[in-house]
């Protein structure tokens, strides 16, 4: 998990938490698999409240 300044954030992701969008300017997380066979495909970036409250609800799409 890495966190993303406002300052860095310069394009628009899809949160896979609430499927609200990132805007750019946005402060958020992004987030791949523990393990190492993930890729840079599997990174996922997410608001920081959804990523929190992840084991509360279902993700909106598939994560």
């Amino acid at each position: 998990m890495r966190t993303v300044p406002g300052s860095q954030a310069t394009k628009v992701y899809r949160c896979p938490g609430c499927d609200h969008e990132i805007r750019p300017g946005t402060p958020h997380l992004v987030v791949w698999p523990a393990d190492e066979t993930g890729s840079v495909a599997d990174r996922r970036h997410w608001h920081r409240a959804c990523w929190e409250a992840r084991a509360r609800r279902r993700p909106s799409r598939r994560w």
